[in-house]
Order: C-alpha cells, then sequence, then structure tokens
C-alpha cells in the first residue's frame, strides 16, 4: 500500500507543493515546481507546458485583471477616494460611531472601484486610519475596521475573483458580478452594526464634518458615478466585463486629468503605470503556475481522488457544505483568493455536481469565505498592510478585528442558508 501511494503522481504532486509552501516558498514558486518535478518524473510531455503556462492567460475575460488594477490605482492618484470620505463623514455627522461606519461606508464603496482587498486598504488606510485616530477612536480598531471591510472589495463588483471564478468554473461573470450586490451589502451591514455597538461600548463619538452635504456631494460626484458607469455598461448590454475594465481606465483618467486635475504630469502617470505593472505581474503569474498546477492535477487524477474523499466521509449534503467552507477557511488563512480557486475549485466541481448546487451561488459562498480568510490570521494579507500603513503589530490589529471577522461569518451563514440572495439579482436580469 505504501509502495503504490508513493509511485502515485497524485501523492508527489500535492507533497510537493505543500512542502515548499510550509517553508514559506512563494505560493506561485510552489505551485509551478510541483507540476514540473511531476511531468518531468513521470514524463508527461515537457512540451505542453509551454502550452498550458500561456493558454492559462491567454483567455479575454481574464484581460480585465490588469485593466481593473490600473483603474484602481488611477482612480487612487485622482483623489477620488478622499473625496468619497468626505461625502461619507458628512452623510454621518456627529453620531456616535459616525466615523467607523462612514469607513465601513467608504471601504465597501471602494472594492466596486478597485476588486483588490490589498489594494483598497492601501488606497484608504492612509486617509481613514489617521482620520479615525485624530477624532479620538483606538487606532487598532481603526486599522482593523478599514482591512476587514476591505475585504469585501472580492465580493462587491466588479471583482477580480469573480473573473477567476468565472473563467475556472465556466460560469457567467456578469452573472456573479450582480450575484455578489446583495451579499457584499449583508456583509457589510453586519460589520457596520458590529461596529456600531463597539462604538457605543467605548464612547466613540463621531467627527463634525464643517462641510455640508450638498457641497460633499457634489465634488465626489464623479467618483460616486464610477461603479454606475462601470456596471451599468455591463448590466445595460453596452460592453463585456472585459470592455467594462477597459472604460474604467479612461474614466479614471478622464476625472484625474480634466476634472479634479490632480494627475498633472507624465511623471505622475509614470509611477501610476509602473505600479499597476508590477502589481499585474504578482496576480498572473500566480494565474500561470495555479493554471499549470490545476492541469497537471486533473491529469494525474488528484482532482477527482480529492472529491471523492469529500464524498466518502458523508452523503450529507450540509456536512459536506460545512466541510468544504471549513477547509475554504483555513484555505484563506494561508493563500491568496486566485490560488484558491486553481487549486480548490477543480476538486469541487463534481461535487457540486453531484448535489445540483448553483453554481453562482457557489460562488459567491465560497469568495465570501475566502474575503474572511484574508483578515484572518496567521497570514491575513489585508491586516498586514494595515499594519503597516498604522505603524501597529498585527498580534494589536488581529484583536480589534475579531469581532468584525465574527460579524463577517455572521454574514456568512445567512448567505449559505438563504442561496436565493445570490440568485435573485441575476434571474431578475436575465443573465442566469
Amino acid at each position: 500500500m505504501e509502495t503504490t501511494l508513493f509511485q502515485d503522481p497524485a501523492f508527489w504532486l500535492l507533497t510537493l507543493f505543500l512542502i515548499p509552501l510550509l517553508l514559506r516558498v512563494p505560493i506561485a514558486l510552489s505551485l509551478g515546481f510541483a507540476a514540473l518535478v511531476v511531468v518531468w518524473k513521470w514524463d508527461m510531455g515537457f512540451s505542453m507546458l509551454s502550452y498550458n503556462f500561456f493558454a492559462g492567460i491567454a483567455k479575454f475575460p481574464l484581460l480585465a485583471i490588469p485593466f481593473f488594477i490600473l483603474a484602481g490605482y488611477i482612480m487612487e492618484r485622482a483623489g477620488i477616494a478622499a473625496r468619497i470620505v468626505a461625502l461619507m463623514e458628512a452623510l454621518t455627522g456627529s453620531m456616535t460611531g459616525g466615523m467607523a461606519v462612514a469607513t465601513v461606508a467608504v471601504a465597501t464603496f471602494w472594492g466596486a472601484v478597485s476588486g483588490s482587498g490589498p489594494a483598497t486598504v492601501a488606497a484608504l488606510g492612509l486617509i481613514l486610519i489617521p482620520g479615525m485616530a485624530l477624532a479620538g477612536y483606538d487606532k487598532a480598531f481603526a486599522a482593523a475596521t478599514v482591512s476587514v471591510t476591505s475585504g469585501l472589495a472580492i465580493v462587491i463588483p466588479p471583482s477580480i475573483a469573480f473573473i477567476v471564478y468565472g473563467g475556472v468554473a465556466n460560469v457567467s461573470v456578469p452573472a456573479l458580478f450582480a450575484a455578489g450586490f446583495i451579499p457584499g451589502v449583508i456583509v457589510a451591514l453586519f460589520i457596520m452594526g458590529a461596529v456600531l455597538i463597539i462604538s457605543r461600548k467605548k464612547g466613540y463619538r463621531g467627527a463634525k464634518c464643517g462641510r455640508p452635504v450638498g457641497k460633499a456631494f457634489r465634488e465626489a460626484f464623479w467618483g460616486v458615478m464610477t461603479p454606475v458607469v462601470i456596471l451599468g455598461g455591463i448590466y445595460g448590454g453596452v460592453f463585456t466585463p472585459t470592455e467594462a475594465a477597459a472604460v474604467a481606465v479612461f474614466y479614471g483618467l478622464f476625472v484625474g486629468v480634466f476634472i479634479y486635475k490632480t494627475i498633472n504630469s507624465v511623471g505622475m502617470l509614470f509611477e501610476i503605470f509602473s505600479a499597476s505593472m508590477r502589481a499585474t505581474a504578482v496576480v498572473m503569474i500566480v494565474v500561470t503556475c495555479a493554471g499549470l498546477y490545476s492541469w497537471v492535477a486533473s491529469t494525474v487524477g488528484l482532482v477527482e481522488k480529492g472529491s471523492a474523499v469529500l464524498l466518502s466521509l458523508s452523503d450529507n449534503e450540509w456536512v459536506v457544505l460545512l466541510m468544504i467552507n471549513i477547509i475554504l477557511l483555513l484555505a484563506g488563512m494561508l493563500l491568496d483568493a486566485i490560488s484558491i480557486y486553481y487549486v480548490f475549485l477543480p476538486f469541487m466541481l463534481p461535487i457540486m455536481a453531484h448535489f445540483q448546487w448553483d453554481p453562482i451561488w457557489f460562488g459567491i459562498m465560497m469568495t465570501v469565505n475566502l474575503a474572511v480568510g484574508q483578515v484572518t490570521p496567521p497570514v491575513a494579507v489585508n491586516l498586514y498592510v494595515g499594519a503597516n500603513i498604522s505603524g501597529l503589530s498585527m498580534e494589536q490589529i488581529s484583536k480589534s478585528a475579531l469581532p468584525l471577522i465574527f460579524a463577517s461569518l455572521l454574514a456568512l451563514i445567512i448567505i449559505i442558508l438563504f442561496p436565493q440572495l445570490s440568485t435573485f439579482l441575476p434571474r431578475l436580469l436575465g443573465l442566469s
């Protein structure tokens, strides 16, 4: 039995991925290394590697990723974030926990602009964390609020995570965008409730804003219109999600150059393009290596064996669903969302088919779970960015983040129990 196990390429594919990962080797290298070794050892054809490597990224929907990343950087430098923050502060006024509520609202809104959790923390943290601290909020609580809510960036459409999920699971990306709206708002409301309870308990007061709401809205109007232009164009059938990403880039440049006039030099444009290229390269190298690993896993039977193991543990779909969510939550603590889609989703597709689960609902559930994982230690990439910005340790922020993570998990339970919350809008819009 042991000999058979050690001769199984599926066993070595999994082992050679996990060992480097535990040694803190970057996820892309761990995936690529495992795939290369198994292809070489079992003579699966090195000539196929280059084809699969490029086939993994030569997909029209994936073009949206670099465009949305670039749009996020452009809109950050255009000053849209600062104006949105000012509008939310004017709306919340001096109510108890007003700044915390405004922070949740802004981070949720900005998720519809950036599509990336860490990018949202980076864009808003420099404004919101010092602002909350000056208003009398605990700095760790401020950093935790920004970091946890920013996880919604992969749930609130448009979302890079949904683009990847749609490609792997062969599901309509516009349908996923529509499906993510209500669950994303539900999670935001649960987090908002948590920060209100904490604010009342600790006596955090809102900051009086001297700027009238009307003036704040006029200044933020072009920023507020960003998701309207992007999502309205998609749902109105004007352009595809990929084309919408390109439109978002030009819209951001138009606002930054001609309306707010904050992007006013070639040097600034060069900085924006350079930063977005680096961020895109990191994402796409993970996509290519994860795609290669997924192909090898399917070829050597790892996908079928993994699915069979899960199905053999129980015939009850709720038990299997609980196990899947635990696996995703644990995976989300260690890996990024894109890698998880490529590594774990192929195992789960046969299970989805077995229980006849709606792939759109499953995608929303999976993505919300991974959003929680982004802010759950030990890796917690969002908290890491928040710690760097605030100058606090991960331990300090993690303690303040726990009630907000708990609130997010409660929202996840609601999303799991009521699939209609995810499927209502796509069906209403005729997308599914």
